[in-house]
């Protein structure tokens, strides 16, 4: 791969605190392959970011689904994890997986980008080491790759960026996208021709090999985030074994489903090709563009804009429904096909404004198709529909219990618990067929992980 190494000084602390020794790649025996297995016991895990209590919960999966039976919750407070918390860090802002250190265990990659560093660039990226047992092996810290960024961890992608195979974390800061080599610890690397607008501050990332064979097997990485005047940016640059950046571009304009917020992908009209799924609340709407055979563009392989307006989908648009503010993608009933479920947490239910509601659409060949709406006026749903509880807030496609449809999990940050004001709180719906079960649907909050209550909108980010 021809690299040219634009920014190699890294912040990188590991160690090993409370006795825990770091596992070196290649020294596990793994019993899971799952990206987000971090025990190995072969059940995908939930994890659940609570940026303003700066921590991270997860409930391990089993057959019984998710649940504070089987969780922890970590802190840079707790054992192995480097850093001491303070109430600007924001520690779960964003969190994604994958085996960083290729020991066969998927690790926990946690974005603090408020993090402060003295005399370097704010922010900090924690990788927790997966293992038997789970997270209990010791953790490494990314820290800005120059002293002139900010909000360093914004976002975080771990798949392979140049196609060797290997996977590669990429993180994203206020104004810059970074991308590490293979290895722990890993050196940095800014694209080789940059293509972040200067008036463009970034809020997350995400990626999936939207083209077909003969273009290589890299996957193309999504930025989203805002421009200067508050409109939104949304931009793309291909992986590959060179010149990262010069194959890039921008999703923009009032007509192309711009994100600040939401973005998520998955093959929703079963043609073999990963689709792009964004969100754009300020206008009550989401965008779906069709992955294809040819290279990631502009306009990809046609694209469509959905409302609450459009055919069978659910409700009505009013103006503070923000319809899109989350957007999941995942296969519910096992069809071959990817759903789509869309958090619209402004919506009014029942005359109780702001109490949130979770559009479901149908994935099938050719495009998406009619919808179900989910709210906590929902006969099954826990809860009760609350003014300002924001349910659908943030959402997660995934496979919890090992029976082949994805649960939905669903954050409702502005959830009263008790007499706390804003607590927040996750439920998890099952799949089913054809559409979800509010049958044996579960929730809970961070009371139940013993974390404080008020006003930490428990499950901002649900991984």
């Amino acid at each position: 791969m021809r690299i040219r190494k634009l920014a190699v000084a890294i912040g990188v602390a590991a160690l090993a605190a409370g006795g825990l020794t770091l596992p070196l790649a290649g020294t596990a025996s793994a019993a899971s392959t799952l990206k987000d297995d971090y025990n190995g016991d072969g059940y995908r895990d939930l994890a659940i970011g609570t940026p303003k209590a700066n921590s991270v919960t997860i409930t391990y999966g089993s057959a019984s689904g998710a649940g504070p039976a089987r969780s922890v919750t970590v802190t840079q407070e707790s054992a192995g994890v480097p850093g001491v918390t303070e109430p600007e860090d924001e520690f779960g802002e964003n969190v994604s997986s994958g085996d960083v250190n290729h020991d066969g265990y998927a690790d926990l990659i946690i974005g603090a980008p408020g993090e402060q560093v003295a005399d370097w660039a704010s922010g900090a990226v924690t990788v927790m080491w997966g293992g038997s047992g789970g997270l209990t092996h010791g953790a490494q810290v990314y820290h800005a790759p120059t002293a002139d960024d900010e909000r360093f961890g914004e976002g975080t992608v771990f798949v392979d960026l140049d196609g060797d195979d290997w996977a590669q974390l990429s993180v994203v800061s206020a104004k810059k996208w970074w991308w590490y080599g293979d290895g722990t610890p890993a050196t940095a690397y800014a694209p080789e021709v940059e293509f972040v607008p200067d008036d463009v501050t970034l809020e997350g990332q995400t990626a999936a090999q939207f083209h077909g064979v003969g273009v290589g097997e890299t996957y193309t990485y999504v930025l989203y985030g805002k421009h200067a005047d508050g409109s939104p940016y949304t931009g793309w640059v291909n992986g590959g074994a060179g010149d990262i950046g010069y194959y890039s571009g921008q999703i923009d304009g009032n007509y192309t489903g711009s994100t600040t917020e939401a973005a998520a992908t998955g093959d929703v009209n079963c043609d073999g090709y990963p689709d792009l799924v964004t969100g754009q609340a300020d206008e009550n709407s989401i965008w779906v563009f069709w992955g294809g055979s040819t290279i990631f563009g502009d306009e990809m392989e046609g694209m469509d804009k959905v409302t609450q307006d459009s055919g069978d989908v659910p409700g009505a648009t009013e103006t503070e429904d923000r319809f899109g503010a989350s957007v999941a993608v995942g296969d519910l009933d096992n069809d071959g096909c990817d759903d789509v479920a869309v958090g619209a947490p402004g919506e009014t239910v029942d005359g109780i404004k702001g109490t949130g509601s979770v559009v479901v659409l149908k994935g099938r060949t050719g495009s998406l198709t009619t919808g179900r709406a989910y709210h906590q006026a929902t006969t099954g749903v826990p809860g009760t529909a609350e003014t300002g509880d924001a349910f659908g807030s943030s959402l997660r496609f995934k496979d919890i219990n090992g029976g082949g449809r994805a649960e939905l999990a669903i954050g409702a940050s502005g959830e009263d618990i008790g007499t706390k004001a804003d607590a927040g709180a996750v439920t998890v719906l099952r799949g089913s067929s054809p559409y979800l079960t509010t049958t044996s649907a579960t929730s809970f909050n961070g009371a139940d992980f013993g974390l404080p209550s008020a006003g930490i909108r428990f499950g901002t980010t649900l991984r």
